[in-house]
């Protein structure tokens, strides 16, 4: 199924379950050992798999056992900076190293005296 914006969170939730499920049985582990591997419950994964509500960080521990973590930024792909931020980040970045300053210890601050 092709998930798109007007599906309940429900049928997404889901869907990613069905498709951790087949991704579990395509590697050939059942759920204790996929459970073990990740280092999280077995009722964690029965949760994930029956599409019901669980923690983010019990989610990427199943799909890094998986070895589906490559897959993230399909999900939530990295945005390149614009042409116009380069160019000013550019403009900011040094090319050439600066003159040392002198090597000499500053004058000692001072309180100015009034006149």
């Amino acid at each position: 199924m092709k998930l798109v914006a007007q599906h309940s969170d429900t049928v997404i939730l889901g869907e990613i379950g069905k498709r951790l499920a087949r991704a579990r049985l395509e590697r050939n582990l059942s759920q204790a050992e996929l459970a073990a591997e990740a280092g999280v419950a077995k009722r964690t994964v029965e949760r994930l798999e029956a599409g019901q509500p669980s923690q983010l960080a019990n989610l990427i521990r199943v799909i890094r056992a998986l070895g589906l973590v490559g897959n993230v930024d399909l999900l939530v792909p990295d945005t390149p900076p614009s042409p116009l931020a380069e160019l000013e980040l550019r403009g900011r970045q040094r090319e050439r190293a600066s003159r040392r300053a002198r090597r000499g210890a500053p004058a000692p601050w001072r309180w100015e005296e009034d006149p």
